[in-house]
Protein backbone atom coordinates (compact mmCIF):
# COMPACT_ATOMS: atom_id res chain seq x y z
CA UNK A 1 0.00 0.00 0.00
CA UNK A 2 1.18 3.51 -0.84
CA UNK A 3 -0.34 6.65 0.67
CA UNK A 4 -0.59 10.05 -0.98
CA UNK A 5 -1.53 13.38 0.54
CA UNK A 6 -4.64 14.77 -1.10
CA UNK A 7 -6.28 18.17 -0.71
CA UNK A 8 -9.47 19.01 -2.59
CA UNK A 9 -10.92 22.51 -2.25
CA UNK A 10 -14.13 23.58 -3.94
CA UNK A 11 -15.41 27.14 -3.98
CA UNK A 12 -18.95 28.46 -3.60
CA UNK A 13 -19.01 30.24 -6.97
CA UNK A 14 -20.48 28.51 -10.01
CA UNK A 15 -18.42 27.85 -13.11
CA UNK A 16 -18.78 25.99 -16.40
CA UNK A 17 -16.19 23.38 -17.45
CA UNK A 18 -15.16 25.48 -20.47
CA UNK A 19 -14.12 28.26 -18.07
CA UNK A 20 -11.53 26.12 -16.27
CA UNK A 21 -8.55 27.20 -18.44
CA UNK A 22 -9.38 30.82 -17.54
CA UNK A 23 -9.75 29.81 -13.88
CA UNK A 24 -6.32 28.18 -13.98
CA UNK A 25 -4.80 31.25 -15.64
CA UNK A 26 -6.32 33.57 -13.04
CA UNK A 27 -4.92 31.52 -10.15
CA UNK A 28 -1.49 31.48 -11.82
CA UNK A 29 -1.66 35.28 -12.16
CA UNK A 30 -2.37 35.50 -8.41
CA UNK A 31 0.61 33.40 -7.31
CA UNK A 32 3.03 34.37 -10.06
CA UNK A 33 4.58 32.29 -12.85
CA UNK A 34 7.70 31.34 -10.86
CA UNK A 35 5.72 28.70 -8.94
CA UNK A 36 5.95 25.84 -11.44
CA UNK A 37 3.49 23.37 -9.91
CA UNK A 38 0.62 25.75 -10.64
CA UNK A 39 1.18 25.55 -14.40
CA UNK A 40 3.74 22.76 -15.11
CA UNK A 41 5.87 24.90 -17.44
CA UNK A 42 9.61 25.44 -17.24
CA UNK A 43 11.66 28.23 -18.81
CA UNK A 44 12.92 25.86 -21.50
CA UNK A 45 9.72 23.92 -22.11
CA UNK A 46 7.05 21.76 -20.49
CA UNK A 47 7.45 19.85 -17.21
CA UNK A 48 6.53 16.33 -18.31
CA UNK A 49 5.27 15.06 -14.98
CA UNK A 50 1.82 14.25 -13.65
CA UNK A 51 0.23 17.57 -12.54
CA UNK A 52 0.02 17.76 -8.76
CA UNK A 53 -2.19 20.87 -8.87
CA UNK A 54 -5.32 20.35 -10.97
CA UNK A 55 -8.21 22.70 -11.75
CA UNK A 56 -11.71 21.38 -12.39
CA UNK A 57 -15.42 21.73 -11.69
CA UNK A 58 -17.08 19.55 -9.07
CA UNK A 59 -20.88 19.77 -9.12
CA UNK A 60 -20.63 23.08 -11.05
CA UNK A 61 -18.24 24.61 -8.50
CA UNK A 62 -14.65 25.54 -9.38
CA UNK A 63 -12.21 23.34 -7.49
CA UNK A 64 -8.48 22.82 -7.03
CA UNK A 65 -7.10 19.39 -6.25
CA UNK A 66 -3.57 19.07 -4.88
CA UNK A 67 -1.48 15.92 -4.53
CA UNK A 68 1.68 15.47 -2.44
CA UNK A 69 3.98 18.45 -3.15
CA UNK A 70 1.00 20.33 -4.58
CA UNK A 71 -0.50 20.33 -1.06
CA UNK A 72 2.58 22.21 0.16
CA UNK A 73 2.40 24.75 -2.68
CA UNK A 74 -1.27 25.73 -2.60
CA UNK A 75 -0.69 28.07 0.35
CA UNK A 76 0.83 30.49 -2.17
CA UNK A 77 -2.71 31.14 -3.42
CA UNK A 78 -4.43 31.14 -0.04
CA UNK A 79 -1.89 33.53 1.48
CA UNK A 80 -3.00 36.21 -1.02
CA UNK A 81 -4.94 39.04 0.67
CA UNK A 82 -7.65 38.81 -2.01
CA UNK A 83 -8.69 35.42 -3.43
CA UNK A 84 -11.09 36.84 -6.01
CA UNK A 85 -10.33 36.26 -9.70
CA UNK A 86 -11.59 37.52 -13.05
CA UNK A 87 -13.03 35.24 -15.73
CA UNK A 88 -13.23 37.54 -18.73
CA UNK A 89 -15.12 40.61 -17.49
CA UNK A 90 -16.70 38.71 -14.60
CA UNK A 91 -15.32 39.02 -11.08
CA UNK A 92 -15.58 35.77 -9.16
CA UNK A 93 -15.47 35.77 -5.36
CA UNK A 94 -13.60 32.65 -4.28
CA UNK A 95 -15.12 31.60 -0.96
CA UNK A 96 -14.35 28.06 0.19
CA UNK A 97 -17.33 25.75 -0.14
CA UNK A 98 -15.75 22.44 0.93
CA UNK A 99 -12.26 21.36 1.88
CA UNK A 100 -11.01 17.79 2.25
CA UNK A 101 -7.47 16.97 3.39
CA UNK A 102 -6.44 13.38 4.00
CA UNK A 103 -3.97 10.61 3.29
CA UNK A 104 -5.37 8.32 0.60
CA UNK A 105 -4.20 4.69 0.47
CA UNK A 106 -3.38 3.50 -3.04
CA UNK A 107 -3.61 -0.25 -3.34
CA UNK A 108 -4.28 -3.12 -5.75
CA UNK A 109 -7.12 -5.10 -4.22
CA UNK A 110 -8.48 -8.61 -4.64
CA UNK A 111 -11.84 -7.11 -5.68
CA UNK A 112 -12.93 -4.51 -8.19
CA UNK A 113 -14.39 -1.05 -7.76
CA UNK A 114 -16.42 0.78 -10.39
CA UNK A 115 -15.60 4.34 -11.46
CA UNK A 116 -17.03 6.91 -13.84
CA UNK A 117 -14.65 8.95 -15.97
CA UNK A 118 -15.72 12.24 -17.54
CA UNK A 119 -14.32 13.93 -20.66
CA UNK A 120 -11.45 11.46 -20.92
CA UNK A 121 -8.99 12.44 -23.66
CA UNK A 122 -7.65 8.98 -24.35
CA UNK A 123 -6.28 9.20 -27.87
CA UNK A 124 -3.08 10.73 -29.11
CA UNK A 125 -3.02 11.70 -32.78
CA UNK A 126 -1.35 8.39 -33.60
CA UNK A 127 -3.81 6.37 -31.53
CA UNK A 128 -6.75 8.25 -33.04
CA UNK A 129 -5.80 7.03 -36.51
CA UNK A 130 -5.46 3.47 -35.22
CA UNK A 131 -8.80 3.74 -33.41
CA UNK A 132 -10.61 4.92 -36.55
CA UNK A 133 -9.23 1.99 -38.54
CA UNK A 134 -10.69 -0.56 -36.10
CA UNK A 135 -14.12 -1.73 -37.24
CA UNK A 136 -14.90 -4.06 -34.32
CA UNK A 137 -16.46 -2.40 -31.28
CA UNK A 138 -14.98 -5.13 -29.09
CA UNK A 139 -11.48 -4.39 -30.38
CA UNK A 140 -12.06 -0.66 -29.86
CA UNK A 141 -13.02 -1.33 -26.24
CA UNK A 142 -9.92 -3.46 -25.79
CA UNK A 143 -7.78 -0.62 -27.11
CA UNK A 144 -9.41 1.88 -24.74
CA UNK A 145 -8.93 -0.54 -21.84
CA UNK A 146 -5.20 -0.80 -22.62
CA UNK A 147 -4.90 2.98 -22.80
CA UNK A 148 -6.80 3.49 -19.54
CA UNK A 149 -4.59 0.93 -17.81
CA UNK A 150 -1.57 2.86 -19.09
CA UNK A 151 -3.06 6.09 -17.75
CA UNK A 152 -3.39 4.53 -14.29
CA UNK A 153 0.25 3.40 -14.46
CA UNK A 154 1.27 6.94 -15.48
CA UNK A 155 -0.64 8.40 -12.53
CA UNK A 156 1.00 5.88 -10.19
CA UNK A 157 4.46 6.78 -11.47
CA UNK A 158 3.68 10.48 -11.10
CA UNK A 159 2.83 10.10 -7.40
CA UNK A 160 5.75 7.78 -6.64
CA UNK A 161 3.81 4.52 -6.46
CA UNK A 162 5.20 1.35 -8.01
CA UNK A 163 2.38 -1.06 -8.87
CA UNK A 164 3.78 -4.56 -8.46
CA UNK A 165 0.57 -6.54 -9.02
CA UNK A 166 -1.42 -7.14 -12.22
CA UNK A 167 -4.02 -4.47 -12.99
CA UNK A 168 -7.46 -5.79 -13.88
CA UNK A 169 -9.64 -3.35 -15.79
CA UNK A 170 -12.82 -3.55 -17.85
CA UNK A 171 -14.98 -0.88 -19.45
CA UNK A 172 -18.50 -1.61 -18.16
CA UNK A 173 -20.62 0.83 -20.16
CA UNK A 174 -20.94 1.84 -23.78
CA UNK A 175 -18.71 4.91 -24.16
CA UNK A 176 -20.32 8.16 -25.25
CA UNK A 177 -18.21 10.76 -27.02
CA UNK A 178 -18.09 14.45 -27.76
CA UNK A 179 -15.61 16.67 -29.58
CA UNK A 180 -13.43 19.18 -27.76
CA UNK A 181 -11.93 22.11 -29.73
CA UNK A 182 -8.18 22.37 -29.22
CA UNK A 183 -5.80 24.70 -31.10
CA UNK A 184 -7.81 24.65 -34.30
CA UNK A 185 -8.39 20.89 -34.16
CA UNK A 186 -10.92 18.67 -32.45
CA UNK A 187 -10.24 15.99 -29.85
CA UNK A 188 -12.54 13.12 -28.88
CA UNK A 189 -13.55 13.01 -25.21
CA UNK A 190 -15.07 9.82 -23.77
CA UNK A 191 -17.54 9.41 -20.93
CA UNK A 192 -17.76 5.87 -19.60
CA UNK A 193 -17.76 3.58 -16.59
CA UNK A 194 -14.99 1.12 -15.79
CA UNK A 195 -14.14 -1.36 -13.08
CA UNK A 196 -10.66 -2.05 -11.77
CA UNK A 197 -8.89 -3.62 -8.81
CA UNK A 198 -6.90 -0.42 -8.24
CA UNK A 199 -8.02 2.01 -5.53
CA UNK A 200 -8.11 5.56 -6.92
CA UNK A 201 -9.11 8.82 -5.22
CA UNK A 202 -12.17 10.71 -6.38
CA UNK A 203 -11.68 13.60 -8.82
CA UNK A 204 -8.12 12.87 -9.94
CA UNK A 205 -7.56 13.11 -13.68
CA UNK A 206 -6.43 10.36 -16.05
CA UNK A 207 -5.25 10.82 -19.62
CA UNK A 208 -4.46 14.10 -21.32
CA UNK A 209 -5.05 17.68 -20.10
CA UNK A 210 -5.85 16.55 -16.56
CA UNK A 211 -4.58 19.87 -15.18
CA UNK A 212 -7.75 21.56 -16.51
CA UNK A 213 -10.31 18.96 -15.52
CA UNK A 214 -10.31 16.36 -18.29
CA UNK A 215 -10.46 12.67 -17.44
CA UNK A 216 -11.84 13.23 -13.93
CA UNK A 217 -12.93 10.04 -12.18
CA UNK A 218 -15.46 9.35 -9.45
CA UNK A 219 -16.17 6.13 -7.66
CA UNK A 220 -19.63 4.68 -8.18
CA UNK A 221 -21.11 3.87 -4.79
CA UNK A 222 -23.20 0.77 -4.43
CA UNK A 223 -26.57 1.03 -2.73
CA UNK A 224 -25.48 -1.16 0.20
CA UNK A 225 -22.30 0.86 0.85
Amino acid sequence: MHKIRLLTVSFSAEMQPYEIPAFRGAVIDKVGPKHVLFHNHLEDGYRYKYPTIQYKTIQSHPAIQCINDGVDEIHRYFQQPDWSIHIGDRKVEMKVNQLFLFNFPLEVWDKRVEYQIRDWLALSQENFLKFKQINSEIERLKMLQRILTGNILAFAKGVGWTIDKPIELSITSTPTTKTIPHKGNHLIAFNLTFSTNVSLPNHIGLGKRVSIGYGMIKRKERKNE
